[in-house]
């Protein structure tokens, strides 16, 4: 596959490359970011002793990340992963009296169906986070200049650069009660030379995201595709809104918070969290996890995610399940 057809989610330290520079930057990752913060990847056994016991009991639950496939993420990038314990020694960041509310930045035009996409999406991520959410009035593709817009390919249209977006576009216009802000564009977004697209980016500390439902079908061509682009759209939004709680991508177990370096891998991945990132979401925002799969279950139902709905369904029983004497 041409490099300019594959994609990636990513956050600030990560993003979708070239197959000529996979290796280098993966090296980098390892020398830089990762070697500062102390991430280890742990055993299966060593869970319980990483988690909360609450979310001890949902571990049965999940499965364990296999061994990646040549063209998936950590096929091509070194990433050691996190457990609950070791997030919290990185002083994430996370809701205090002053910043506790998610804002939704629009950026360019929607369809009338893109604008139910962007609807459902705005309302799913107050009940993932359990935190209020607020939408800005839109703001126009005008104020991205020329340099920092890539012009059309073979495989690819225009596209914007991220970090324009970041640090030119949000970071300025970041609300004094927000605890992070992501912007939702239909543009194909793009970080910089020697790299291909995105489906989002997000800083892990600087509390700003960016996404884009460019890659995620034709909303309008049915049911069926108006379910998939909803299911991509909310995986994306959330991930790179997990990244700026200071979340990295998890290597321990299918979880939405894995890397992801196409559409076939992201539609592997499921909208759940695995046991150390719920945990996580949890601590960053104060969430009761009992409330949330009861919200989230909710949720699925109103729009036909019914496997989604299913799998909060077990996990709320196995939250509410008693302890053996």
């Amino acid at each position: 596959m041409n490099a300019d057809q594959r994609g990636c989610k990513r956050d600030f330290d990560w993003a979708c490359v070239s197959w000529r520079s996979s290796m280098l930057f993966g090296l980098f990752l390892v020398l830089t970011w990762w070697s500062a913060s102390a991430t280890l990847a742990v055993a299966a056994p060593a869970d319980k002793l990483m988690l909360p016991s609450d979310y001890v009991k949902l571990i049965p639950l999940h499965v364990k990340l296999s061994a990646p496939r040549p063209s998936d993420w950590l096929a091509q990038h070194a990433e050691p992963g996190q457990t609950f314990r070791q997030y919290l020694r990185n002083r994430p960041v996370k809701v205090d009296r002053k910043r506790r509310t998610l804002y939704i930045q629009p950026l360019g035009e929607f369809s009338q169906t893109q604008k139910k996409i962007i609807d459902a999406t705005t309302e799913f991520m107050g009940v993932y986070f359990q935190l209020p959410v607020k939408t800005r009035e839109g703001l126009s593709l005008d104020l991205i200049p020329p340099a920092a817009r890539r012009k059309p390919g073979v495989f690819r249209s225009e596209q914007i650069l991220t970090t324009y977006v970041l640090y030119d576009v949000l970071k300025p216009r970041l609300p004094r009660d927000a605890v992070a802000m992501i912007a939702f564009t239909t543009s194909d977004l793009w970080p910089g030379e020697g790299w291909n697209y995105l489906f989002g980016q997000a800083a892990l500390k600087d509390r700003v995201g960016v996404w884009s439902i460019h890659r995620n079908g034709d909303s309008d061509a049915g049911d069926e595709a108006f379910l998939r682009c909803l299911r991509r759209t909310l995986k994306t939004a959330t991930h790179e809104t997990g990244h700026m709680f200071s979340i990295p991508h998890c290597t321990l177990y299918e979880c939405n918070m894995n890397g992801c370096n196409h559409l076939t891998e992201s539609d592997r991945h499921p909208l759940s969290l695995c046991p150390h990132c719920l945990a996580k979401i949890c601590y960053a925002t104060g969430a009761d996890p009992v409330v949330r799969f009861q919200k989230l279950i909710l949720l699925y139902k109103a729009h036909r995610l019914k496997a989604e709905q299913a799998f909060c369904e077990k996990s709320l029983a196995a939250l509410r399940r008693k302890k053996k004497r």
